[in-house]
């Protein structure tokens, strides 16, 4: 069978404005896309309501078409698939693949953290459900970037959460569900997620559904050499000044400066940069702010 049409996405959580690590990952993820001719979805992943921030998701979709990154297609929103996710809980745990936990946090925290078996020494109103990792789950993938990664899953994360026992969706689930609900191809995202795909290929493979190339970009660390996102010099990106943050991002992706595109032109700057992305600069380590905050890229091809 050939492979279908190459599909990726761009799928930010709305706890607050984006930043120029999101920027990263969003251009970087648009631009391999636009490299190897395909589509590119936008998901708004806010599955947590305890963690979304009123106003971020009309602001991050505002801040995107600001900077000329809309979808191919309709936007996702997570919030709205409650009925999908059931779905696809409800057939694990029919085919014994999923199952109720009563375990709390502190009684796992006892045993080591990760579960194998429960311990719970009473039952809840609502228990957590979880999917069920047997000895010898060990996935190996080849990350299009990062090389090969292997994990053993039941070793070193034991039976995970699919649904918690405060009622909401998981991420793992969602994304799986989500993932292959829109025929996603290929994941392009930061490598802070680099762990949780040997937790997504496992779900795939119990939910029968095909797993898509992956390639983890490096993340964008502040000065105190903490992820961008959770570091005070965090600061959202402008959506009134789009192409320095830009060209910032671009420089950052280990892309040659590109000649001619100057001016506030949003539309062409990004289609030249779609003809000149050279897949092959991508830097596989991790980005100081410190070292890319100029235009040029700081590395070798």
């Amino acid at each position: 069978m050939s492979m279908p049409p190459y599909c990726g996405r761009f799928a930010p959580s709305p706890t607050g404005p984006l930043h120029p690590g999101s920027l990263l990952a969003a251009l970087g993820s648009w631009l391999l896309a636009r490299h190897a001719g395909g589509r590119w979805l936008v998901r708004v992943e806010d599955v947590d309501p305890p963690r979304t921030v009123p106003g971020a998701v009309s602001g991050q979709l505002a801040t995107l078409a600001a900077f000329g990154l809309t979808s191919d297609g309709p936007v996702v929103h997570q919030s709205q698939r409650d009925a999908v996710y059931q779905a696809a809980l409800d057939r694990l745990l029919r085919e014994g693949k999923a199952f109720a936990c009563h375990c709390s946090r502190s009684e796992l925290a006892a045993q080591g953290g990760i579960h194998h078996h429960c311990v719970a020494r009473a039952e809840r109103a609502q228990p957590a459900v979880r999917l069920r990792v047997p000895p010898g789950s060990v996935v190996g993938f080849d990350d299009g970037l990062q090389g090969r990664i292997v994990q053993d899953v039941h070793a070193e994360v034991g039976d995970f959460v699919l649904r918690r026992a405060d009622g909401y969706w998981a991420y793992q689930l969602a994304v799986v569900v989500d993932d292959g609900a829109q025929q996603v191809t290929d994941v392009v995202r930061g490598a802070d997620l680099l762990d949780s795909t040997p937790r997504q290929i496992l779900l795939q493979q119990a939910l029968g559904l095909p797993t898509p190339r992956y390639l983890h970009l490096p993340l964008l660390l502040g000065p105190d050499g903490r992820k961008l996102s959770k570091s005070e010099a965090a600061l959202p990106v402008d959506p009134a000044r789009p192409l320095p943050a830009l060209r910032r991002a671009w420089a950052q992706l280990g892309q040659e400066p590109l000649i001619g595109a100057e001016g506030d032109d949003v539309g062409g700057w990004l289609q030249q940069a779609a003809t000149s992305f050279d897949p092959a600069r991508l830097p596989p380590g991790d980005i100081s702010t410190l070292h890319a905050a100029g235009e040029a890229a700081p590395f070798a091809p």
